[in-house]
């Protein structure tokens, strides 16, 4: 493991200006993954990391010289306040991955159960969807321009390490992938009056899930195989996009588990 000590090290200025700029993340097609789980699942699910980085106090921690035990290829170690400027956790674990930002190739057509993300913005709820997705089995993300960067630090931290089970579609042409579906698509809507639990989600289907506040495009909606709504007893007039996602992962996952057993 080679160790950097100085600021102005070159190794050290790129890795502060790719930590610091989404843009410089794209363009150069890597991501940072921060934090000892992220780094974990990484090695598990998908393999080795371009550079491990890891502060010198880090070093000490089990969990993280087990996780460093493991990489094959270049480590870097560096004090912990130099690390410090590279990290957006705070109090976190001072491990990170620089990954080679994953590049599905697109199928032809959408034919299995997907998710499609109508410009939803906040990481946080991003994250959360991919996180629901992968645990209820779905593979596909595609995500419209307008729509949180899928690899960005935030949304990475919120999936909690589902990107490594999905293949993830970023700046699609929503409406033409609609239109050339081979499964149906369902369009969550808070005005819809078909429920959820009154379709059939036995076979494979896309989620159609919009904007936090306007929802999915009207273009979109009228395009859409079903409008469908989720019933709720309380007075709160909606759910968040999120839990919306969760509720329609996990009945589809449901009706699918009870035809297998059938």
């Amino acid at each position: 493991m080679k160790s950097v000590t100085s600021r102005d090290n070159p190794f050290y200025k790129e890795l502060k200006h790719l930590a610091g700029s989404s843009q410089a993340l794209r363009k150069a097609r890597r991501s940072l993954l921060d934090g000892v789980h992220l780094c974990q699942a990484y090695l598990d699910l998908v393999g080795q990391p371009v550079h491990c980085v890891v502060s010198e106090g880090a070093l000490a921690n089990p969990e993280v010289a087990a996780i460093v035990d493991r990489v094959q290829g270049p480590a870097t170690a560096l004090p912990d306040a130099l690390f410090g400027a590279l990290s957006q956790v705070e109090h976190g674990i001072h491990l990170l991955f620089l990954v080679d930002t994953p590049r599905p190739a697109r199928p032809a057509a959408l034919a299995e159960s997907a998710v499609l993300l109508d410009g939803v913005q906040d990481p946080g709820n991003a994250g959360s969807i991919l996180r629901s997705a992968g645990a209820a089995g779905i593979r596909q993300v595609y995500c419209s321009p307008g729509t949180a960067s899928m690899w960005s630090p935030k949304v990475l931290r919120a999936a909690m390490g589902a990107h490594f089970v999905l293949e993830i579609f970023e700046n699609v042409d929503l409406e033409a992938l609609v239109r050339a579906a081979r499964v149906p698509v369902l369009a969550t809507s808070g005005y819809a009056s078909e429920r959820i639990y009154d379709v059939d989600l036995s076979r494979p289907a896309a989620w159609l899930l919009g904007h936090e506040g306007q929802g999915v495009s009207a273009a979109l909606l009228d395009l859409a195989t079903h409008r469908v709504a989720i019933p709720h007893a309380g007075a709160v007039e909606s759910l968040n996009v999120a839990a919306c996602a969760a509720v329609c992962f996990f009945e589809q996952l449901r009706q699918q588990q009870r035809q297998r057993k059938a």
